[in-house]
């Protein structure tokens, strides 16, 4: 029997390549990174919203993300049974497919995106109400996938509101 501290199974990258779902949920390998895999995560999500996002017409691109989501609740879901832990901190996908809704609401330009990185990263990592009650009592795929889509709200209404009382 094993704590919920306790790891089944060690990711590493033979773990990663022995699913599909394992490399999509550890983000490509940016969550076997030893500090701050959210964060390495959610770096990922850059060049992939650079490269979609002028290929794909906006409705496509929200229709992308939603399958984006949907298929990270199955990744999620069935990475962290293999693992024994239903949210490892190694599965980044959930950061990867908010921070490309963020970026798809962000004004452009390069003081926008470091600012929209900063506060996702921030209500990720703090999860203020209603962020934290989400993490705590929703399990598996959807409670790995759900709480960070409302960090990604949490920053979308910052910027706002700072792009609001800058003009």
């Amino acid at each position: 029997m094993t704590t919920s501290d306790e790891l089944v199974v060690k990711p590493n990258w033979r773990f990663l390549f022995s699913h599909p779902a394992h490399l999509l949920a550890f983000g490509f390998g940016s969550g076997l990174a030893r500090k701050a895999p959210g964060t390495f995560g959610t770096l990922v999500a850059f060049p992939m919203y650079w490269f979609l996002a002028p290929r794909l017409s906006d409705a496509l691109f929200i229709l992308v993300l939603i399958w984006a989501f949907a298929i990270g609740v199955w990744v999620c879901d069935r990475t962290g049974k293999a693992l024994g832990a239903a949210d490892h901190g190694g599965m980044v996908w959930d950061e990867i497919v908010a921070f490309m809704l963020v970026l798809f609401f962000t004004p452009p330009g390069f003081f926008w995106a470091l600012l929209a990185f900063a506060l996702f990263r921030f209500f990720d990592i703090v999860k203020p109400p209603p962020i934290r009650h989400f993490d705590r009592t929703w399990h598996g795929g959807l409670g790995v996938m759900f709480d960070d889509i409302l960090a990604a709200g949490y920053t979308l209404l910052c910027l706002a509101f700072i792009r609001s009382a800058l003009t």
